[in-house]
């Protein structure tokens, strides 16, 4: 006899919590978890990391991004071993996420009710609804738990809409069916941990742009993803910034001491160790004769190299 009282009293439970978390958070809450960020803003609240900066993302090793995020103490930013439509390409964005888990009826009908009232489309399934919310320059992170057999969250045909919306891939800690005609999407991208011809099922989507897991990273909505055939590294937006011109300013040493090396002006353990004040005025004679265009600007170089003990 108390079945249906205690059933009741669980059902009433959880459709609290799903009113009380809606299936995206609101921009404050979003800015709250993305308070380092001092810049522009989305309407959704996410960093809006400039377009300059993602462009010269691209050029970064991932060694070197991984080194500057370690130094800063963000040490569980990077995911590997991903399988690739196109194994050559690079891609960064700014990050939206989505969460996705096993299928659970009730909860999945609180989900579509909660989508309904913020006025989310129905038809079909709510594996549309990230890529509603994207924007130019977005990339679609979602945690499908490693899923590959009726894990797959789109298809060429929601490819096709992504890559319309955000000019970018996707990043899948699951996997994709149609692989075939996602890689005929002239500049759309991969990164999945499968394929699989099967369709979505006995999965759904709980959340967009609430913190997720990928592997070994924790990724927030506004991070900046630099992907690569190497791996994943997901950056707080407040150390886009500077990650990329310390990693430029530390290819352009690499690339003067490996010079000086191959002309033997210098032996390895002159230049694998802090540089001599002799060194330091060489490689900054070196930067001012460049013969070709440097990645940042003079000022910016001189800004920083003031405040290091090169």
């Amino acid at each position: 006899m108390l079945k249906k009282p205690i059933l009741a009293s669980a059902f009433l439970l959880l459709t609290l919590a799903v009113q009380a978390q809606s299936i995206s958070p609101t921009p404050d809450q979003v800015k709250a978890l993305t308070a380092g960020w001092k810049g522009e803003r989305f309407p959704d609240g996410r960093p809006k990391v400039p377009d300059a900066i993602l462009s010269r993302l691209k050029n970064i090793s991932m060694e070197e991004a991984w080194g500057v995020l370690r130094n800063k103490g963000y040490q569980n930013q990077y995911e590997g071993e991903w399988r690739l439509i196109h194994q050559d390409s690079v891609m960064t964005g700014r990050v939206v996420t989505a969460q996705y888990v096993p299928l659970r009826p009730d909860y999945q009908d609180l989900v579509k009710e909660t989508g309904k009232k913020e006025g989310r489309v129905q038809a079909g399934g709510t594996n549309s609804w990230p890529i509603d919310v994207l924007k130019e320059g977005d990339v679609y992170v979602a945690d499908g738990y490693g899923k590959i057999a009726d894990g797959t969250l789109i298809g060429d045909n929601l490819g096709n809409s992504i890559y319309a919306k955000s000019k970018r891939g996707v990043i899948f800690y699951g996997s994709v069916r149609d692989e075939e005609g996602l890689s005929k999407i002239d500049g759309f991208n991969a990164w999945t941990k499968g394929q699989d011809p099967s369709y979505i099922q006995q999965m759904m989507l709980s959340t967009i742009n609430y913190p997720i897991r990928i592997g070994r990273a924790t990724v927030l909505p506004g991070d900046v993803v630099l992907a690569k055939k190497y791996g994943t590294i997901f950056i707080p937006a407040h150390l886009v910034e500077e990650l990329v011109l310390t990693s430029e300013v530390t290819a352009l040493r690499d690339q003067f001491g490996h010079q000086r090396l191959r002309e033997g002006k210098y032996t390895p353990g002159e230049i694998d160790t802090k540089w001599t004040p002799a060194i330091s005025k060489d490689f900054l004679q070196w930067v001012n004769s460049y013969p070709g265009k440097l990645p940042m600007t003079k000022k910016e170089l001189d800004d920083y190299l003031k405040e290091r003990n090169y």
